[in-house]
Formats: structure tokens, sequence, C-alpha cells
């Protein structure tokens, strides 16, 4: 028997299981937050505010920057690693994560890009010195490039720090104005956590179990990259095995799509109530928009993100935030912070097809940039 979803109930589901749903407000615990969440993706670039404050800000305005470093430097409660790209996830996870560190630790060790910068003996000499010194960031090496530097090219000491915290052997320690300060993993993650051993097929039970409940609905695809910590066949051989829900659900444009609903997903849909109205603007790499495909499908929104497209080329800009309005993307919105001025401008907006934007949006919005800019302690222009 297939359960069907219509497409509103499918946006509303989404937004519950992101973290979207509800008003922006309330008690907050930033740890829970993230494991709700499963991870919250790490980015370097400032526009207003880095994409991991920003994703946790946007379900919590009671968070402040502070808060995330604190977790990581004092109270071991969370750890750097890669899902899709660098994230912090909750220390708790890491037993879990043992075959993602053996898995990227396989492919670097077939790479002539990590093998041929430094070897074992290199890799040795470093560790050692962090063993000696404590936790050191890449500003403690200086070697060098040698011959002429192709582009993503990095000295050999990156190479090989990076080579140890993909493998396991290092971790992220702290960080101080967001540069990585790397330790021996038996000095950051706590010792009983170290200790426990779980077998392979556990592990990947595990992420396929845990990715589908943070998805509700899913296919075989969308749940091995929810953690990119198994293969497809992988999670099919562990759908096999489960009792999961078979799922049609309805995209924007009236059609329908086969998925996997998690077992309990009939009472998921009866408790789900409709989306908070409140206008937030995304940060581009927030989880509810992270899957172009899916966000298109669901919302009819087509959004993309042009930092690495030349300047000619973009069609909205560098750094562009979408509006969300209760269960619909209203907008787009791109924003520039002088933090010498202590302004937050904004550089352009686009409405979407198909909406209107009278006063009360507005206004709306208005509201929702002078909360933004208070956060990171602007005013807007």
């Amino acid at each position: 028997m297939v359960l069907k979803i219509d497409n509103r109930t499918m946006r509303h589901l989404w937004l519950k299981s992101t973290g979207l749903g509800a008003p922006p407000n309330g008690d907050l615990n930033v740890l829970q937050m993230i494991k709700d969440l499963g991870f919250v993706q790490l980015d370097t670039i400032q526009n207003v505010s880095r994409a991991h404050h920003h994703i946790l800000w946007s379900r919590n305005q009671n968070y402040r920057e502070p808060m995330l470093d604190e977790l990581l430097a004092t109270r071991q409660d969370v750890f750097e690693h890669f899902t899709h790209d660098a994230s912090i996830l909750p220390t708790e996870f890491y037993p879990m994560w043992r075959r993602q560190f053996n898995r990227r630790k396989a492919r670097m060790d077939k790479s002539k890009y990590y093998n041929g910068k430094v070897g074992p003996k290199g890799r040795a000499e470093i560790k050692a010195r962090i063993e000696a010194e404590g936790a050191l960031s890449t500003a403690a090496f200086n070697t060098k490039v040698k011959g002429k530097k192709q582009m993503w090219d990095r000295p050999p000491h990156k190479v090989a720090l990076d080579y140890m915290w993909n493998a396991g052997e290092l971790s992220t320690s702290h960080r101080i104005s967001f540069r990585k300060y790397y330790d021996l993993t038996e000095k950051v993650i706590p010792a009983d956590i170290l200790a426990q051993d779980i077998a392979d097929k556990v592990q990947i039970a595990w992420l396929c179990d845990q990715a589908l409940a943070r998805l509700s609905v899913a296919t075989h695809k969308e749940i091995k990259q929810f953690w990119e910590g198994a293969d497809i066949r992988e999670v099919k051989t562990w759908a096999e095995a489960e009792p999961l829900v078979h799922i049609e659900w309805q995209l924007h444009d009236g059609s329908w799509a086969e998925a996997f609903g998690v077992a309990d997903i009939e009472q998921k849909l009866d408790e789900l109530q409709k989306p908070s109205n409140r206008l937030r603007i995304v940060n581009p790499f927030d989880p509810t928009i992270r899957d172009r495909d899916r966000i298109k499908n669901m919302f009819g929104f087509d959004y993309k993100i042009e930092i690495f497209v030349p300047a000619a080329k973009r069609k909205w800009g560098y750094y562009v935030y979408p509006l969300l309005e209760g269960d619909r993307f209203v907008g787009r919105i791109e924003l520039k912070a002088d933090r010498k001025a202590g302004k937050l401008s904004v550089v352009n907006f686009w409405q979407e097809d198909g909406i209107k934007w009278g006063d009360q949006r507005r206004e709306k919005l208005k509201s929702e940039l002078d909360r933004f800019a208070k956060y990171v302690g602007l005013v807007v222009e």
C-alpha cells in the first residue's frame, strides 16, 4: 500500500523536519538544535554571518556566535568532520563516524595528490610536534609549494594536516577567528566515546535510519547524500531489510514522485501544524535548501548560489539569500555588511514570479532585516 502526500502537506512536513516551521524563539539549546539537524555545515565566507552561525540563528534568534565556539572548545559536545562538506556534528555521533574516517583515508591513500605531497614520515613529524606542543594551526608550519603552483595547490604541511584530520588521527581542538587548531584526537574526543567499537553494519544502519528520520520522506539517493557516509549499494541493502513506508508525494508542478517514509510517517502527518508565517532570510547553505533539486520540486523555487560564477555571468548576485514566508519562497535578497561603518546594506532585491509585495510583506522583510543586522551588531542602511 502506498501513502500519498499532497504538495502543500509535503512542504509543511519538510519545513518542520528542518526546523524552519516553528517560530525562531523560545528556550535555546544549541546542542539540541545540532542534534535535530544532524549536522551544521561550516563555511568560511562571512557575508553577514558565517553560514553555520546563520543556520542556528534562523532557528532560534536568541543564538549568538560565540556559543558554537564554546561548544567546540570547552564542552566537547561537538566535533568537526566531513558530511557532504565540512560540518559540525554532535560528539555522541562519533562512534558511528568511524567508517567515514576509514572511507576518506582509503580514498586519500589512493590519491597522488596526498601521497605526492607528504608521506607517512612527514605526517609523523607533524603529529609529533602537536603531541609535544599542543594544538597547532597551519600558521605554526612553513613548508612551501615546490615548483610551479597550480590552482588549489597547497603547501605540504596543509595537505598532511588535512590527511590526518580526514583520517581521524587529528581533530579540531578549537578555532580562533575561524582558524582551525589541530590536536591529537585522543585529547579532543572523550575517552568513553573513543572506546566504543561499533560494527560497520551497525554504523550503516544508524546512518541510514538517522538520515531518513531527519528527511522524513526520501529516496535512496537522498538518504545517501544526507551524510555521505554510505554508498548507494549499502543504502539499498539497508532499505530492503527495513519496514519503510512506500510514499508518493506531489511535486510543485502536480506530478508525483516515489520515495520512502519513516515507519511513523502517518503519526508525523497527523501531528503536523501549519508553519509559522514569519518571513525569514535563509542562508544559502541552510539544510532546508541544500538539495536544490528537492527544493525546486517541492516549492517550485529554482535556486543556485553564484559565489563561484564570474560576475558577468551571474543571474542574481554573489551571495543571495532566499526569502521564506510561511511555506513559500517569496523573494531573494543580496546583502552586504560594512563592519567598519556598522552598516548592513541591501544590494539587490527580487520578488518571485507570481508573488505580490504589498506594504505588509515589505514591513515583515524590514523587521527581519533589522533583527538580522542587530544580531551581528549592525544597523540597516
